[in-house]
């Protein structure tokens, strides 16, 4: 079995923009502490919303996917999972859910990981629940031909457990000694964890919850405010490309974690933007230091148009603006309208919007 030593990431010497990221999210963090504590009534709306699109985005790039009416009765607990993809959904809401609210009393050990593997599986009636594999579990790879070669092999069965607890062990150990940043050691811990692939089932959804907790643990709470899982979603190629990079030598311990470290961070970089453009369109500065004044729901929309390039439709501003009610959003639109700053085009399903600005001379749209 390779060994594991994550207090050797403080004797590493980082590249500019690893060094940028950290500083960057640090310096978020803090902006974020600050919004919590001015506006913890307001911020708990997104909570919600992030809730539903980590659920459908990490189910999602597993291949596990429902309508999104469902997603949201699923997590709201609104009604039953109805198939296997459904019952995958309601187990990764109760991880999940555990994550949120008890995150500082989940130490970092096998059998606690163990434990959050058989709640993710508990309603699919399979016994690979809170189990590590029992056979190997070749990570393989289709080519354009249609033929497969296997990209990565994992530790086989007989080594997971020890493998797991080892791992566990260096990073309680490098976050105990705190001298090297937990935003280094998270991305090393989770890529050595996909490395390791512990279970039949779920590896992928796992590394995932496990990001949370870590993060959370440390003080990162980004992704109860914003989903950590739709960002990586939409940059899956490039994560897929960063863990097959980070994996090159690694049973040999001769793997560089620098391209995974990297994209997390730039991950939980975005989430930290995507949360101050979310406090913005939630409030704007009032007259009194440091105080947020609520916007209104057209204050809101309008944000959300302002950061917009051509064409955009109904369904893409009530994406943007999360915690507004479809009326709302309706509404927001009309009274944009009437003081002609937006446009409409089109009828039925094909109706659009243009900033007022982006219609040609005599108000027609560009082609």
């Amino acid at each position: 079995m390779r060994e594991f030593d994550y207090t050797a990431l403080i004797r590493r010497t980082w590249d500019t923009e690893i060094v940028n990221y950290a500083s960057l999210i640090h310096e978020y963090k803090g902006k974020q502490e600050l919004y919590l504590r001015l506006k913890p009534v307001e911020l708990e709306k997104l909570v919600e919303i992030a809730k539903i699109q980590s659920a459908e985005s990490s189910n999602r790039i597993e291949g596990i996917a429902t309508t999104a009416s469902r997603i949201r009765a699923l997590v709201r607990e609104k009604t039953t999972p109805r198939d296997r993809d459904e019952c995958e959904i309601a187990g990764y809401r109760d991880v999940l859910n555990t994550i949120h609210e008890n995150y500082d009393y989940i130490p970092v050990r096998g059998n606690y990981i163990l434990q959050l593997h058989r709640d993710l599986m508990k309603y699919t009636g399979s016994s690979l629940g809170g189990a590590y594999k029992v056979t190997q579990n070749d990570l393989q790879e289709t080519r354009s031909d249609g033929s497969t070669f296997i990209r990565f092999t994992p530790v086989p069965p007989y080594e997971t457990e020890s493998c797991v607890d080892a791992i566990c062990e260096s990073f309680q150990k490098a976050i105990g000694l705190r001298e090297a940043d937990p935003l280094l050691i998270i991305p090393v811990f989770i890529a050595d964890f996909l490395c390791v692939h512990p279970f039949n089932d779920g590896n992928g959804r796992m590394s995932r919850l496990l990001t949370l907790l870590l993060l959370y643990q440390s003080g990162y709470r980004i992704g109860r405010y914003v989903s950590l899982e739709k960002h990586i979603e939409k940059t899956k190629v490039s994560y897929y490309d960063a863990l097959e990079r980070a994996s090159q030598g690694w049973h040999e311990g001769k793997g560089d974690p620098e391209p995974f470290i990297k994209y997390m961070l730039g991950v939980v970089l975005a989430c930290y933007r995507e949360f101050d453009e979310r406090v913005e369109a939630l409030s704007k500065p009032g007259g009194h230091g440091k105080e947020l004044v609520k916007s209104s729901a057209t204050d809101i929309v309008c944000l959300a148009i302002e950061r917009r390039i051509g064409k955009f439709t109904k369904t893409e501003i009530l994406n943007d603006c999360p915690t507004l009610s479809r009326s709302s959003v309706e509404a927001g639109l009309r009274e944009l309208i009437a003081k002609g700053e937006i446009q409409r085009f089109g009828v039925g399903r094909a109706t659009y919007y243009l900033r007022s600005d982006a219609v040609r001379p005599g108000g027609s749209a560009p082609d």
